[in-house]
Formats: C-alpha cells, sequence, structure tokens
C-alpha cells in the first residue's frame, strides 16, 4: 500500500520524524540508509532541528560545530528527503533553548538573564537581527520550504531580565503579551521574507494564555501551533478542549507532536516502546475527538539530547538513545498511527521492516537483532545496557560492600 493510500485512513495527513541533530549527529552516508525505511514505514516528511550542525557563514560562523554539516551535504540531505518523498520543515530556535548561540561570549549580551544562555532578551532590536539573519540562511538552502519551525518553546526565565522587569512595571504589561510579541515579530519576520512560508511554534508557551488576549494578539493569524505532549498517560479530553481553545481564538492549522525515542530519562540507553506505543495511539484519540479538518500532521519527535517532565534537558545534556536505537520504536509508532493501532497483522508488518522475527514492545530484548540500518548499533546498546553495565553495577556494589565491612572489622590505622 502507498503513503498516499494509507494517509486516507490516518487522522494525521503529515507525517514528520523528528531528527535532532544536537547530539549524535547521523552522516550522511547513514541518512541515505535510513530515508528509504521511514518512507515505507509511513513518513512522508523530516523535522530538521540542526541547531550548531547548520553551516552558518559570515558573522554567525561561530555558532556551527566543527563537525557541521557543509552545504553540499545539507543540499544532498534534502535531494535524498527529495527522492524519498520526505517533505523538510527546517526548525530554527528563535526565543528558547538558544544555548548553542548565547553560550557565545560575543552574543552573551543578548540573554535574558545574564548567568542563563538559555532565553533570547526580547528587548533588544539585535535578537531580533540575529534569529533574522539565522533564518535567512536557512532558508537560503531550503527554498520553496512550505513551513518553518521558529520554536519557541520553554522560554525559562521570560519577565526575569532587568528590561523585562522594567517593561513589566509599566501599565497593561505582561509576561504572557511579552512572550506573544516576539513571536508575532518572528513570524512577521517570516513572512515578510518567505510568504509561502508558514510558521510554527510549539505551543506550551501559549496554553495558559486567555482566549481574549491569543485572539486580541494577532498571533493566531501568522503560525501554526504544535500541540506536545510525550507521555503515556494523555489527558486525551484536555488536549480536545485545548484544540478547540485554539479554534476559537483564530488558528486555522494545528499540528500533534509525539515523541518515539528521547523522552523518558536523561541518561536512557534503550527505547521503552511500549510507552512511546501508548504516547502515539493516545495521539490518535485525541485526533479523534478534536476539531475536524484542523489537524495538519503530526510530529514524532526523537529528542538526542533528552527531555522529561520537570526536568531541563537542552544543548549542554548528556546523550540518551541513539537514532538507530529507537528505530524499532519509530516502526511501531508510525505503522501504529496509519492502521489505527498496534494489533498482530501491523506488529508482522513491523518486523517484516525490521528484519526482525520476534519484536518485544515490554522489554528491551528481541529474538535477533534485526536487519534495518543501524541494527548492529542497536545489538551493541542493548549488549553494553543489559548485560555489561549490570555487571559492572554489581562489581561496584561488592565493592562498596567490602569497604563497609572492612570499615567494621578493621581499627584505622
Amino acid at each position: 500500500m502507498k503513503n498516499s493510500e494509507m494517509s486516507r485512513s490516518s487522522p494525521f495527513k503529515m507525517r514528520l520524524v523528528h531528527l535532532d541533530l544536537k547530539g549524535a549527529p547521523p552522516k550522511v552516508s547513514y541518512l541515505s540508509e535510513v530515508f528509504p525505511l521511514f518512507h515505507a514505514l509511513g513518513a512522508n516528511g523530516l523535522l530538521l532541528e540542526y541547531e550548531d550542525m547548520f553551516p552558518y557563514e559570515g558573522h554567525l560562523r561561530l555558532l556551527r560545530a566543527k563537525h557541521a554539516y557543509s552545504p553540499p551535504e545539507i543540499k544532498e540531505i534534502l535531494h535524498l528527503a527529495t527522492v524519498n518523498e520526505l517533505e523538510v520543515i527546517p526548525l530554527v530556535q528563535t526565543f528558547g533553548h538558544m544555548e548553542f548561540v548565547l553560550k557565545h561570549e560575543a552574543l552573551a549580551h543578548l540573554r535574558e538573564v545574564a548567568l542563563f544562555p538559555n532565553t533570547l532578551n526580547p528587548h533588544e532590536a539585535e535578537s531580533l537581527a540575529l534569529v533574522g539573519a539565522m533564518i535567512s540562511q536557512v532558508m537560503e538552502l531550503h527554498p520553496g520550504a512550505r513551513w518553518l519551525h521558529v520554536g519557541c518553546d520553554e522560554v525559562y526565565y521570560l519577565g526575569e531580565g532587568e528590561a523585562s522587569r522594567r517593561w513589566l512595571q509599566q501599565e497593561h504589561n505582561t509576561k504572557a503579551r511579552l512572550c506573544l510579541s516576539h513571536i508575532k515579530a518572528v513570524a512577521c519576520h517570516v513572512l515578510a521574507r518567505h510568504p509561502a512560508t508558514r510558521p510554527l511554534v510549539w505551543d506550551d508557551m501559549l496554553r495558559a494564555i486567555p482566549e481574549d488576549q491569543l485572539s486580541a494578539s494577532g498571533v493566531p493569524q501568522l503560525v501554526e501551533p504544535v500541540l506536545w505532549d510525550y507521555g503515556a498517560d494523555l489527558d486525551i479530553h484536555g488536549k480536545a478542549l485545548l484544540m478547540e481553545k485554539y479554534r476559537k481564538c483564530g488558528f486555522l492549522r494545528l499540528w500533534a507532536a509525539s515523541a518515539f525515542k528521547g523522552a523518558t530519562g536523561a541518561s536512557q540507553a534503550l527505547t521503552p516502546i511500549e510507552h512511546h506505543l501508548r504516547n502515539n495511539v493516545q495521539w490518535l484519540q485525541v485526533a479523534a475527538r478534536g476539531p475536524a479538518d484542523m489537524l495538519q500532521g503530526i510530529v514524532l519527535t526523537g529528542w538526542q539530547r533528552d527531555f522529561a517532565p520537570f526536568e531541563k534537558y537542552d544543548h549542554f545534556s548528556v546523550l540518551c538513545e541513539l537514532l538507530p536505537v529507537g528505530i524499532p520504536s519509530l516502526a511501531v509508532c508510525l505503522q501504529s498511527l496509519l492502521h489505527g493501532g498496534f494489533a498482530e497483522d501491523v506488529k508482522a508488518k513491523v518486523e517484516n521492516f525490521l528484519g526482525i522475527s520476534n519484536l518485544e514492545i515490554t522489554d528491551f530484548t528481541s529474538e535477533g537483532a534485526g536487519s534495518f540500518p543501524g541494527s548492529d548499533i542497536l545489538a551493541l546498546v542493548t549488549h553494553v545496557g543489559l548485560h555489561l553495565r549490570s555487571s559492572v553495577d554489581t562489581l561496584l556494589e561488592r565493592d562498596r560492600l567490602s569497604s563497609f565491612l572492612k570499615g567494621i572489622i578493621l581499627k584505622p590505622p
């Protein structure tokens, strides 16, 4: 069955695989192997979060990592995506999660709070010029992109800088108004220069803003929110109400965001497939209850430097599951979104795609390593995670116990 035929049975017209490139970014040669699998599994798009892997030039060159993709490599990635019918949406952070930008001494003066490099100061004209320059360079290598994701999630410490404190002392000024003002400025910048490109934003900063303020801000006419929740116990009714709220505010299109890896622990090595399966199946239930025809698609996020509830994960965090380790989870989630769940026939399809004789979703042991691109990496990580790590823990515990007993039996010298 072709992807176009499968789409008719899925409430999500667009199904994007999120590649978080701020940790263990794949080589282009690996992407050439895995993109055909993404397509076969039912994906029809990619959300590319480049961060410091983008080859920024000129005064922005300091943002790029030493091993950043080159412009020819970016073009090759986009070519591979096109060949495999995967529409690319680039993601550029423009408000929160700006660590890879604001960590640099030359740009530290644009921090909202001097001690923390995560949030951009929205009061500085130079701030908008900075993100505008980043957007321009990214769009130059992504001509014709229908969407551009501008981030704007988890804007920690918003309103806590000196300029913000002074601004908030003025009548009618609030943190919500400050947030909406910056989102509007960024969106207007995108639309003025790229009128055919629609900005996307993560929705968490919008959720608590009252309907009347959202409506009056003009933001609903400029952006499409991406409602994200990576938990295995979604408040399905609450999500449907949130979608209805956004509809009333004037948003024309909404997106959902689930996760296939990287949302269950900062140092998670092996992907808990059952957790992510439940998350994605519950998003199907949300889609069934939400306003008809508003949902544009779903982003299956695959965080590389992990996000988990009540914890802050960012550019400086440790690595969690590598992309090849999360491929079985991605396969399960994509196929479940296409077929409405994970019945036995869907499980058989996934096993066939992955070359695994018996895929276990409740634990980390499956029969055979599979034959999908990167399956050898999964086999090695599984061996380390399930066997070597437990042996090391046993050895350390034995050593701690031995030291404790020596302390009791032997007198100090």
